[in-house]
């Protein structure tokens, strides 16, 4: 425990917000309902006319957002745009916790927190994996990674912006596991995109379409418990049971995909992506194996 995890002080309810996008204005508006004093700070300044009219308090300048309080959030575009605008008021950054819940590379949070680490400040990295209308509600959640007493020290003031869900004291793994969140996420507006506009060469609206194709995505999960009591057993313990989904029967679905996709002059990239996974496990004569294998040319050489 070093000096500035003990500069931590549970009783201070004052936050900085930094970034006003919508999930900036989000956060300061929950923390506000919350009754916690905000200062905030963008660098387009009019971004910050909503919420200072419900209360928050503007700062002229990232020096003078971070002075405001021990605790300062981020939601950026990306890690970059941290050091654009902190760079200059690192003098500022010591005793001080920044919780940077902007989306960039698990190594690029991994650098962020030594570089934080090395103004004197604390770190966590962070994934809220709502948006931002939900920010606030029940369903919110955030992910958070680095010294676990951070974040225990600051609980009270992240607390209503999402339930905290602590992955681990590697600051990169907040951030993998909201890649990872997002990669589902991102497939799955893909994947519905694409089967959007193959029943609208059929002549089906996207109104009609969505309602059946939605119910399918929600499905998902449910088909995935009901195979296994806990998902992800079987692939911890590198097993692959052919008996109900295999490779090869998977993999002729993903050939009639492209080929209908193909007739329809549709774009390949996605259905290409998908048979290529299922192509890689046949032709390591995985055929027989249940329809996981295709983790392997995921995961690349070991």
């Amino acid at each position: 425990m070093n000096e500035r995890e003990n500069s931590i002080r549970e009783d201070d309810r004052s936050v900085t917000v930094i970034g006003l996008g919508p999930m900036g204005q989000a956060m300061t508006r929950t923390l506000l309902a919350a009754g916690h004093p905000v200062t905030v700070w963008n660098r387009t300044a009019a971004r910050a006319d909503g919420v200072v009219a419900d209360g928050a308090t503007p700062a002229a300048t990232p020096k003078e957002a971070a002075e405001a309080s021990d605790l300062v959030i981020l939601s950026l575009t990306d890690y970059r745009a941290m050091y654009d605008i902190l760079g200059g008021a690192t003098s500022s950054l010591a005793g001080r916790t920044l919780v940077n819940l902007s989306s960039d590379t698990p190594d690029r949070s991994r650098e962020a927190a030594a570089w934080a680490e090395g103004h004197g400040a604390a770190f966590l990295t962070g994934g809220v994996m709502v948006p931002a209308p939900m920010v606030g509600t029940e369903a919110a959640f955030v992910y958070y990674s680095g010294r676990e007493r951070v974040l225990e020290g600051h609980r009270a003031a992240l607390a209503p912006l999402g339930t905290p869900k602590y992955l681990g004291e590697d600051p990169g793994l907040a951030q993998m596991m909201y890649q990872a969140q997002l990669a589902v996420f991102l497939t799955t507006l893909s994947g519905l995109m694409q089967a959007t506009a193959m029943l609208g060469s059929a002549g089906m609206k996207a109104r009609e379409a969505l309602p059946e194709l939605l119910a399918s995505a929600g499905s998902v999960g449910d088909i995935l418990r009901a195979g296994e009591e806990n998902p992800g057993t079987a692939l911890d313990d590198g097993e692959h049971p052919g008996d109900l989904s295999t490779v090869t029967m998977m993999g002729a679905t993903s050939d009639h995909i492209v080929e209908t996709s193909r007739s329809l002059v549709l774009d390949l990239a996605l259905p290409l992506a998908v048979q290529g996974h299922y192509r890689r496990a046949i032709e390591n004569g995985h055929g027989g194996d249940n329809w996981t294998r295709i983790i392997d040319s995921i995961r690349g050489p070991r």
